[in-house]
């Protein structure tokens, strides 16, 4: 078995070594006595051993610094159709390489992102029988980690029927585990658990953990295509299991080899911030496939949507219909006035009357409901320079949905939109999707054939140069590095929670997304709601500072201003607020944060000086004192802030806002004072040269 003592010094050698020796060490481990592989990230921060127990059975463990993190640790598959890659296995590997350069994303949290990784190829051959081989691939950043599994094309395996996938986390340490179970009905849509590492149960991912000492990690994958979704299930202690959502038949995956599985993610740090700024679920993307992809713009926008949600309007037809044609020509004048990009119209096309919950037989994506006038409403936004967001909801349905893709696509191409909300509202187990007969089949959210589903959608958008996002979708795994139009996503409780939820999302739910949900990626979570009561028993569990905190701390190219536009118009005080924060990023530095507790984020806009920070906290309220050191020394800054009054409290006095301004340097230190449930948001706009 792995030890602590050959781990430990396994590591400490190679972090002693030139990068050119290193490699050639970890190349001739195979020939050692232990019969072990071994490689360390660039920088020796993280080291990866790999080998076999004495029944051939594969494994692997992982230290950070020479103190071990991911125990032994077992691989391999269970196949429906064949002998299981469980033992029976020698090992072999090639010489590790060092890759390292920097790539630019065409939007995001940040412009530039450096990749530098150690790649760790390692050779699983079994020793008689079929003698199938697996290679599994590592590559070892200083930050975590991410391995998949390779499948060469070989005479003895053609066909890969994946009954379960062994893969094994066994996390070295007790500590906190912050999660929202796997399986159940309402798909990702659920309140965080914090418990035990020891008494998760079937979790989704990202799973996030912070070991007794401190030390953070979170479990997720990344480049998940055609493949299902990874879910862990705890079988004892810290050890967990990959758990695949089911297919159509008995195997959750079918593929045919050469493939690779997608890679299975190991971020690690001393502080939660540090999960937040790492990229290495993007890095583990291919690059951009797309090109140019400058027809779509990062934005704001405003909807009709919010009304339905406090069932003042409706998604269907008749006398309380939103999507009707004055309704969004407000709408359109809205934005215009207010500088917002896009207007989402929920309900505009016909198919919502009627039973549409999870079976969207009815729907068109091309034909308005007659009180929408679809070519007014198209001239109307052009003229007034603002985009009409489509909207496809689909029930579920992505069968009906496939077969209207191209024509859905074309009508807005022709009307210049270029984004699309698609949503999948349906019981987990009971989306639809095309099936090997060609007919339509009950599928599991994030099984194989929806992760096909999702990829159609995209790659058909992308033909007509549209970006998606999408509601109630497949898992995120940094795929928008490589089609840069699947923009954004839902995937997690959303704000239309505190609109009718019994119970609404709690204080600490934004904190815990920051965490948890959002190191996958962008997430559409629709804030900046002033009218603070709804049906739901708490109504919105934030301040009005917390609600334009949102809009840094949680992270979309395209963000929503939630509320009614009554709203906005009776309180343009805060709201300017709304008006003035960028969308898209240059830089995004964590200041401080636990997580479930509060973080404070800053990010600087990629079309000027600017910087903005959103700090939020959970039921506590918290006094948070922060150098303003990434604001460039040179120059002074107008501080324009939003915070929480005195008396503001998510209860009692929710609307309480002092908004002030000053004049600020690098060299000064701001206190956040936030309230219960509260937060605050901050705008620095350069002045000039800083006074000596």
């Amino acid at each position: 078995m792995l030890t602590r003592r050959s781990l430990v010094s396994s590591s400490a050698l190679l972090a002693a070594l030139p990068a050119a020796t290193k490699a050639q060490e970890v190349a001739q481990a195979p020939a050692g006595l232990d019969g072990r592989v071994r490689a360390a990230s660039p920088g020796g921060v993280i080291t990866v051993e790999v080998g076999v127990t004495g029944e051939g059975r594969p494994e692997y463990a992982v230290t950070r610094l020479g103190r071990p993190v991911i125990a032994p640790s077992r691989l391999g598959f269970l196949l429906t159709d064949a002998a299981k890659l469980e033992r029976n296995f020698a090992v072999t590997a090639d010489a590790p390489t060092r890759h390292d350069d920097t790539w630019e994303q065409p939007w995001g949290e940040r412009r530039f992102i450096r990749n530098r990784y150690t790649e760790f190829r390692v050779h699983f051959t079994e020793k008689w029988g079929l003698e199938r081989r697996m290679d599994v691939v590592f590559r070892l950043y200083d930050d975590g980690l991410g391995f998949r599994y390779e499948f060469p094309d070989q005479p003895n395996l053609k066909t890969v029927s994946i009954g379960a996938e062994l893969t094994e986390f066994t996390v070295a340490s007790p500590g906190a585990a912050w999660w929202i179970p796997a399986f159940e009905w309402n798909r990702e849509e659920y309140l965080y658990n914090r418990t035990p590492i020891s008494a998760v149960g079937v979790a989704q991912t990202p799973l996030t953990m912070r070991l007794d000492d401190g030390l953070h990690l979170s479990i997720h994958e990344a480049a998940l295509i055609d493949y299902s979704g990874m879910n862990l299930r705890r079988a004892e202690g810290g050890r967990f299991t990959a758990m695949l959502t089911p297919g159509l038949t008995n195997a959750a995956v079918i593929r045919e080899a050469p493939f690779a599985t997608p890679w299975r993610t190991l971020q690690i740090a001393d502080k939660a911030g540090d999960l937040v700024e790492s990229s290495l679920i993007l890095n583990l993307n291919e690059p951009n496939t797309l090109g140019d992809v400058s027809w779509f713009k990062p934005m704001k926008y405003v909807g009709i949507w919010w009304e339905m949600h406090l069932d003042l309007k409706s998604w269907n037809s008749g006398p309380k219909h939103g999507a009707t044609t004055e309704n969004t020509l407000r709408h359109i004048d809205f934005a215009a006035e207010h500088g917002f990009g896009g207007v989402l119209v929920e309900g505009w096309n016909v198919g919502w009357d009627g039973e549409w919950f999870g079976t969207g037989w009815n729907y068109s994506f091309t034909q308005p409901y007659p009180d929408y006038d679809i070519e007014r409403v198209a001239a109307y936004a052009r003229q007034k320079g603002v985009e009409i967001i489509g909207h496809h909801e689909t029930g579920g349905n992505g069968f009906h949905y496939e077969k209207q893709l191209d024509a859905a696509f074309a009508q807005m191409q022709r009307f210049g939109w270029h984004a699309v909300k698609t949503g999948y509202v349906a019981d987990a187990g009971g989306a639809r999707v095309t099936g090997p007969d060609g007919q339509a089949h009950l599928a599991w959210h994030e099984s194989q054939e929806m992760a096909r589903h999702h990829m159609r959608v995209i790659e058909t958008a992308a033909k007509y140069q549209v970006a998606v996002n999408a509601h109630e979708p497949f898992k995120d795994t940094g795929l928008r590095r490589t089609w840069p139009n699947m923009i954004s996503r839902e995937g997690a409780r959303g704000t239309e929670f505190s609109a009718w939820g019994q119970p609404g999302n709690p204080p600490e739910h934004e904190v815990n997304l920051v965490f948890t949900r959002l190191l996958a990626g962008p997430m559409d979570y629709t804030p900046g709601i002033f009218g603070m009561v709804t049906r739901s028993p708490d109504g919105i569990a934030t301040t009005w500072a917390k609600q334009l905190a949102l809009y840094v701390t949680i992270y979309s190219p395209i963000q929503m201003a939630a509320d009614l536009l009554d709203n906005y118009e009776a309180n343009p005080g805060p709201f300017q607020f709304i008006k003035d924060v960028a969308v898209d990023w240059a830089e995004t530095r964590v200041l401080n944060g636990e997580v479930g507790d509060y973080v404070t984020i800053v990010r600087k806009d990629r079309h000027s000086d600017e910087w903005f920070l959103g700090a939020i906290t959970d039921e506590s309220p918290r006094v948070l004192s922060e150098p303003l050191t990434f604001l460039d020394p040179d120059r002074r800054y107008r501080a324009e802030i939003y915070r929480d009054a005195p008396d503001a409290h998510w209860k009692t006095n929710r609307e309480a806002i002092v908004i002030e301004r000053r004049e600020v340097t690098a060299a000064d230190v701001i206190d956040l004072r936030l309230a219960p449930g509260g937060g605050q948001a901050i705008r620095f706009v350069p002045l000039g040269r800083a006074r000596r």
